[in-house]
């Protein structure tokens, strides 16, 4: 994870530390005895006495830009557990090891530094880290009239339908009045805050304002129409007014795409690896937003918008979504959108997957949705017209198949199964211009011994990127042993086992789970220790999870956090969704565990004992067991 996420590390001890009364200014701190603190689970930090005073802060680090509001952790360590620590003045607690986490307020506008003093005896260390903080331009309401030119929208590069609104917005002084001309030559206004409403003949706000305040910044907005920003003869433009000041400020032109013709692009991922299946376009409901669809590569879309690096492109005629600008080339003015009509739903089973084969004429925007036993498959821009629907070799697995036209160019269908869904493709034939939907079979389990002959892709998380904790421990390096010793455990069961990376080496994220898709892994268990952002006080946000991102990885994202609650006994952060790469292919159930924070000093030290990398390893493998149990099969009486 980015920034070390963490537990409870020393407990209260280290809880207190933040709380303790402030040391003199610059004087060394007073000693401070820290009482080894056992939490359940964990292996006791090793204590480390009488070593040199070595002061290393892992974060922040000097000159890092904080991003928190009023609060913040400092980790790090001192080299000796047998020191004191105080950190602008506050005492800290040094773990047994050296290691430390302070959560302090973040020092002021004037002194922006975390002035760190260690002392043993007569021995004194100072070290002294610089940071930075958001500066944000005062805009006085008073004397000459000033507008933060950086804050006005719309972005350059923006493109959209004639008719789409667009957001035009500018940071002024709360008492100006701020209006924006359009290519029409109308002046209109901008109104100040959210949600607040004004008469266009008066000022944005009848608030009242303190002219002498040094900062009166405030956001005025409203929606245009792209048109009245598209005409580069006649600009747009924004005018803030207070008493006799005004400042101009060019709007950004925006493109109108055309009313009378589509602009259509195919989608193509840039990636090369893996082969065209793998190679898919992940798709937006905003932009930068969290991926839904995972698109074809291939497709062809309407064009309907672009901003800040990505394009909104159309799925049928209610629902547009957003990709990465880089996955998808223009075609030439002119080109038509292809017509995708069924033919009959075609179900051909196979030793280890069922095939649902649907004739489109051209790849259709999709997406598949699993839902206990049932499979929904919605196809975009398609109609659809099947007439006979041939079941061949009257399967075990696909029991029931159902199709609605949800809109005139939206089709759903729904495949009923016998058992719950256990991984799927989508495959596009090109010499039969069908999609496929390749529904896999769950494996034949022996519930004795419920992974022998499965294959298991185990993936110890980064690099590249990654969390360090407080002695440097990366998480990339304190995993891969944990990894490492899941496929021995895995091996004795009977299981084949796929290791996405066999050195500290980085591997991408996409070829991870292409590895496992080539292997037609059953199952793929992400092994990661977990970070917090800024502003987050570790020691209220931390314990152990499991994430999941498709809704079939959720029963084996229940008994591996289960089995790590056991054997760690830290705080439960739960079985959650999450957006994440590695857990996004399909073929196979995913699941990524977050077993520990890696900034806090108990666990960073948890992480470096052998005993407990095998604890963390049986949590895994026994979670994967309890869940194969699931498709063992039922004996009839």
């Amino acid at each position: 994870m980015p920034r070390p996420r963490s537990l409870l590390l020393l407990g209260a001890a280290l809880v207190s530390g933040a709380c303790a009364p402030p040391t003199t200014a610059g004087a060394p701190p007073t000693p401070m005895v820290v009482p080894p603190v056992i939490v359940a689970g964990l292996p006791p930090v090793p204590a480390v006495r009488g070593a040199p005073i070595d002061v290393r802060v892992r974060y922040p680090v000097d000159n890092q830009l904080l991003t928190s509001r009023d609060s913040n952790f400092v980790l790090g360590s001192v080299g000796t557990g047998d020191a004191s620590l105080a950190i602008n003045g506050q005492t800290v607690p040094v773990a047994p090891n050296g290691a430390f986490l302070a959560w302090l307020p973040n020092p002021p506008a004037g002194a922006l530094r975390y002035d760190v003093v260690v002392a043993r005896a007569a021995d004194t260390v100072r070290r002294t880290v610089r940071v930075r903080v958001p500066v944000r331009t005062p805009l006085p309401g008073a004397g000459t009239l000033r507008v933060d030119s950086g804050s006005v929208l719309p972005g350059r590069g923006l493109w959209a339908k004639r008719d789409d609104y667009v957001r035009v917005s500018v940071r002024a002084p709360a008492n100006a009045v701020v209006l924006v001309e359009g290519s029409d030559r109308v002046r209109r206004p901008l109104i100040r805050g959210t949600g607040l409403v004004a008469a266009p003949s008066v000022a944005p706000s009848t608030a009242v304002v303190d002219a002498n305040d040094d900062d009166l910044s405030a956001v005025f907005a409203t929606d245009l129409a792209a048109r009245l920003l598209a005409d580069s003869a006649r600009p747009a433009r924004l005018f803030a007014i207070r008493g006799n000041d005004t400042v101009r400020l060019n709007v950004p032109l925006v493109r109108a795409l055309p009313a009378d013709t589509r602009v259509l692009a195919m989608l193509r991922s840039p990636s090369t690896i893996g082969s065209d299946t793998d190679r898919v376009v992940n798709a937006r409901t905003i932009v930068d937003g969290t991926y839904k669809w995972m698109l074809l590569n291939g497709t062809i879309v309407e064009v309907t918008g672009r901003s800040q690096g990505f394009t909104r492109i159309r799925l049928d005629g209610t629902l547009d979504v957003w990709v990465d600008s880089d996955d998808l080339v223009l075609l030439p003015d002119g080109a038509a959108m292809p017509r995708r009509v069924t033919g009959g739903f075609r179900v051909t089973p196979s030793a280890e997957w069922v095939d649902v084969a649907i004739s489109t004429g051209d790849r259709p925007a999709h997406l598949v949705e699993p839902d206990g036993r049932t499979l929904v498959l919605t196809l975009y821009g398609v109609q659809a017209n099947p007439e006979i629907s041939p079941i061949f070799g009257n399967d075990t697995l696909v029991r029931r198949m159902s199709w609605d036209q949800v809109t005139s160019d939206r089709v759903r269908i729904t495949l009923t199964l016998s058992q719950p869904v256990f991984g799927w493709q989508s495959i596009w034939d090109e010499s039969r211009r069908q999609f496929v939907l390749r529904v896999r079979r769950p494996p034949l389990i022996d519930a004795a011994n419920p992974l022998r002959g499965l294959t298991i892709a185990v993936d110890p998380g980064h690099p590249p990127a990654g969390a360090t904790g407080p002695t440097g421990l990366y998480e990339g390096d304190a995993v891969f042993p944990v990894g490492e010793q899941v496929a021995q455990l895995l091996r004795a069961r009977g299981a084949n086992v796929v290791m996405t990376r066999t050195s500290l080496a980085p591997v991408g994220l996409t070829e991870r789970g292409v590895t496992a898709r080539r292997a037609s892994a059953h199952a793929f268990i992400s092994v990661h220790l977990n970070a917090l952002p800024d502003g987050v006080n570790p020691f209220t946000a931390n314990g152990t999870s499991t994430l999941f991102y498709h809704q079939n990885s959720e029963p084996l994202a229940r008994p591996v956090q289960e089995e790590l609650m056991k054997r760690f006994g830290l705080r439960d952060l739960g079985v959650h969704y999450q957006n994440l790469a590695v857990a996004r292919p399909t073929w196979y159930p995913s699941v990524l565990a977050e077993g520990l924070f890696l900034m806090l000093p108990e666990q960073e030290a948890a992480m470096r004992d052998a005993g407990f990398q095998r604890k963390y390893a049986e949590g895994l493998v026994v979670g994967l067991e309890r869940y194969f149990r699931i498709f063992t099969p039922v004996l009839q009486p």
